[in-house]
């Protein structure tokens, strides 16, 4: 399934997944992340019907997730040693690249880096990487050296950082 001229999704480790057609720069935009905005209700509402889309919706802000339902943005997956990154921009959410990606590579990000300390979701972690947490959970969950070097290179949305009180 192609998307774009620069990412299809297709068959990754964990199902199916985002994939570069081309090679990313670190820094680059990858993608906009397209879809619904939506408030908690909605995505508790999800939970009960479609536990799936539920778990596909990033949150936006304090109060909003995007729902990235019919999008890129559904097959977007986790790795405790991600090549990408969410930014918030006034115009949405954008994938950046952490580290150059080349072309054939699974684009992958830390969900944690958009769950708020007030956010309660977990799931047990399969990305196979060898500092993997085993746990996704919450940005407050981090470990410590995880939570600074994610700090360094912006890797956390400064709305998440603000549940910690930074």
């Amino acid at each position: 399934m192609t998307f774009s001229k620069t990412l299809c999704v297709g068959p990754v480790r964990n199902g199916r997944g985002i994939i570069a057609l081309k090679s990313f720069a670190r820094g680059a935009t990858i993608c906009r992340i397209k879809g619904r905005i939506v408030n908690v209700k909605t995505v508790w509402r999800y939970w009960d019907i479609d536990r799936r889309r539920a778990e596909n919706c990033f949150r936006f802000d304090a109060d909003c997730y995007l729902d990235p339902e019919g999008e890129i943005g559904a097959f977007a997956n986790h790795s405790c040693n991600p090549n990408a990154r969410i930014v918030r921009t006034a115009r949405g959410l954008y994938l950046r690249a952490l580290k150059p990606i080349a072309a054939g590579r699974e684009i992958i990000h830390d969900y944690s880096t958009l769950l708020g300390a007030d956010d309660v979701w977990t799931m047990k972690c399969d990305c196979g990487e060898r500092n993997c947490r085993r746990v996704v959970a919450n940005v407050a969950r981090l470990p410590a050296g995880v939570l600074r070097r994610y700090r360094k290179l912006d890797a956390i949305p400064r709305f998440i950082l603000a549940t910690l009180g930074i």
